[in-house]
This record gives C-alpha cells, sequence and structure tokens, in this order.
C-alpha cells in the first residue's frame, strides 16, 4: 500500500510515457532534423516530418486524455457541491471554473464549503485551493 496522497504527491507520472515514449520522440525528432540539416534531402526531411508529426500525436492524445478527464471531474464535483454545499453556495456553483473544480475535489467534505467560499472571494486558481486544503482526499485515478 502507497503512502497517502498530499499536495506534494498528488501529481501522476505514468512512466511509460514520460520517461520512456516522450523522451524517445523527443530525441527522435532532433536526430531526424539534425540528419536533415546535413544531408538535405526530400527523403530525410520527410522523415524528419513524420517524426515530429507522431511526437505531436503523442503530446494530443495526452491533452484529450486529460481533458476528458477534466470534464468528468466538473460533472463529479458539481454534483458532490450540490449534495455538500449550504443553499446560498450551491447557487454559485457555475461560477467556479473547471480549474477551480479540479483543485477543490481534493477538499474533504468537511471543508468542501470553505475551500469553496475562497475560491469565490479570492478568485484562487487550482494550485492555490489544493494549498489550502487541510484534509487531503486522494484521487488515485487521475491520468
Amino acid at each position: 500500500m502507497s503512502a497517502p496522497q498530499t499536495y506534494a504527491t498528488h501529481r501522476r507520472f505514468d512512466p511509460l510515457y514520460h520517461f520512456v515514449l516522450l523522451p524517445f520522440f523527443l530525441v527522435t525528432v532532433v536526430a531526424t532534423i539534425t540528419t536533415f540539416v546535413r544531408r538535405p534531402a526530400l527523403a530525410t526531411f520527410w522523415i524528419a516530418l513524420l517524426a515530429l508529426a507522431v511526437t505531436l500525436l503523442a503530446l494530443k492524445a495526452r491533452v484529450y486524455a486529460i481533458r476528458v478527464q477534466d470534464r468528468l471531474i466538473r460533472l463529479e464535483e458539481q454534483l458532490r457541491l450540490a449534495r455538500l454545499l449550504p443553499e446560498d453556495l450551491k447557487a454559485r456553483i457555475p461560477e467556479l471554473s473547471v480549474r477551480q473544480l479540479v483543485g477543490i475535489r481534493f477538499a474533504s467534505d468537511a471543508e468542501v464549503a470553505d475551500r469553496v467560499r475562497e475560491a469565490l472571494q479570492e478568485n484562487l486558481d487550482g494550485e492555490a485551493i489544493k494549498k489550502r486544503i487541510q484534509t487531503w482526499r486522494a484521487d488515485e485515478y487521475r491520468v
């Protein structure tokens, strides 16, 4: 069993993506561009372009996954907040940005109203909200 999640440990790295595939693609882009510069030809240009396209595809796939995840977090948190917040704050749920909702999701049920109130009054971003959380609610499913 792993240690409890906190602000300091909540960031996720996918070892295969972050430490194998992405560096491999980046090295390949640099190597193919270097080859094209040293030996300009249609074939070396095309290979460099292909390497760049594959790298961009890998980055774009990651961005798409994170955006879908953020949409799900938005929905989950709106439902959670509708259940937990006092009436005066329930009406203000639509004012929260996706970034704020992503930060609020780590707040325990007991303190979520305080974090929402602060986020709305002080226009806090997700990171500032996470730093104020007293009792961390782990999210083990983040991509």
